[in-house]
């Protein structure tokens, strides 16, 4: 029965599915992120409302149509008979209204909502794009973080020989033990920042996971993106294309639109309303009414006193144009700053990216050649520590310069109102 047993959950172990991490690509994180995050989707029912709000104003252009029917019994007093008398009414009516013209309110009203929902859409094209930003970023630590737990691991490695070579020469008496002492602790110091390190590397996953709009990756795996070749444009035309791209200043000269239309609203608030009005139904004693009534007239509204409301509607509509011109011009120092603050931090990690791949190859020089030296019992245990130590910098060095390039790119593109990479 054991021996049945036994083979039952081998068999059993055998027929499951081995499932193999399932890769992650830089332009598959965009896509979820820009689909699907919480940011995008809000952004997006702003703008559905937006829309709503449109087809809201449009309704003002066209006529107003009503129903109501009414029955009515009691005792009335009747002026002409001079006595109280018995009544009883019943009416339904179709009542329709237009206005025919108002003097820019309902043009007003329209064009302000319309740019309105510009700016809506724009400002969904702004969380784009600083969504795109945040996942490339993170996409980019991750794979630093990742580095950086290799460099570690094998200064790990490379402590550990070091400490088995000290025990070595201890046992045989060649070395003190206070190699072995300080052996032992640069191995656990190291041990250490590997911890470290690989905790910093789960942070950089739950940020990436957070970037997407996912609670986690899952069994997903990112996948390094291609080398970027270090070439950056040209710093003035990068401008140009920044106030020609940047949403927030589509953005800000749709709001303006919308002020200036409101403008228009409020000042024709101080002029009158022409609407016309048709009515037809019946009106009887009986129920239902048999009797036929119907009236056509028009409607004049002339506005003569509004307790100054039409007056600070237009100061507030005259401000909110002024505050909108000192915004743009704000926007645009700030876009030149963004534009000129990523092309020099691209530039200077470029530059740190060369120096530190050099500082690098010297580094693991002299740690390979400290270590030798110490295998062979000529060299110290505090050349080799500081040869390792060194090595370990350096590669940490390069890895940052790496990561600074690619999100100063990053940066840029977002500058000059890309959306993606």
């Amino acid at each position: 029965m054991k021996l049945y047993m036994f083979f039952l959950i081998v068999s059993f172990l055998c027929v499951q599915p081995l499932y193999a991490a399932v890769p992650l690509t830089l332009d598959e994180a965009l896509e979820m992120s820009l689909n699907n995050h919480p940011h995008v989707v809000e952004a997006k029912e702003n703008l559905h409302s937006a829309e709503a709000r449109t087809g809201l104003a449009l309704a003002n252009y066209y006529p107003q149509v009503n129903f109501a029917a009414d029955w009515n019994k009691g005792r009335t007093y009747v002026a002409a008979q001079e006595n109280i008398k018995a009544t009883e009414v019943s009416s339904a009516s179709l009542y329709l209204k237009q206005t025919i013209y108002d003097f820019g309110r309902t043009s007003g009203g329209v064009d302000a909502v319309q740019s309105n929902r510009t700016a809506a859409e724009k400002a969904l094209a702004i969380t784009r794009q600083d969504l795109s930003l945040r996942v490339r970023s993170a996409f980019y630590l991750f794979f630093a973080a990742e580095k950086q737990v290799s460099a570690v691991a094998e200064t790990v490695k490379a402590r550990s020989e070091i400490l088995r070579q000290a025990q070595e020469f201890f046992a045989q008496g060649i070395r003190a033990k206070v190699d072995v002492a300080r052996a032992e602790a640069n191995f656990y110091s190291a041990k250490t920042s590997l911890i470290r390190a690989e905790n910093n590397r789960e942070i950089a996953r739950l940020e990436l996971a957070n970037a997407m709009g996912i609670a986690s990756l899952g069994d997903r795996t990112p996948v390094e993106p291609s080398a970027i070749s270090p070439v950056l444009p040209e710093r003035l035309p990068a401008q140009q294309e920044a106030v020609h791209n940047r949403a927030e200043l589509q953005q800000l000269a749709a709001l303006k639109l919308s002020a200036l239309a409101n403008l228009k609203t409020a000042k024709g608030s101080y002029l009158p309303i022409l609407s016309g009005t048709v009515n037809i139904g019946y009106a009887d004693r009986d129920i239902p009414p048999t009797g036929n009534v119907w009236g056509v007239g028009l409607n004049l509204t002339v506005p003569l006193f509004s307790g100054f409301s039409s007056v600070e509607q237009v100061r507030e509509a005259s401000s909110t144009i002024n505050a909108i011109e000192a915004r743009q011009r704000d926007l645009m120092l700030q876009i030149g700053t963004e534009v000129e603050s990523a092309w020099l931090g691209a530039n200077e990690a470029s530059a740190r990216m060369a120096s530190t791949d050099m500082e690098v190859t010297a580094a693991s020089e002299s740690m390979a050649l400290a270590e030798g030296r110490y295998k062979e019992g000529i060299g110290n245990i505090i050349e080799v520590t500081d040869s390792q130590t060194q090595a370990l910098e350096a590669q940490t060095a390069h890895i940052q310069a790496k990561y600074d390039y690619y999100t100063a790119l990053a940066r840029f593109d977002r500058a000059v109102g890309k959306s993606s990479k």
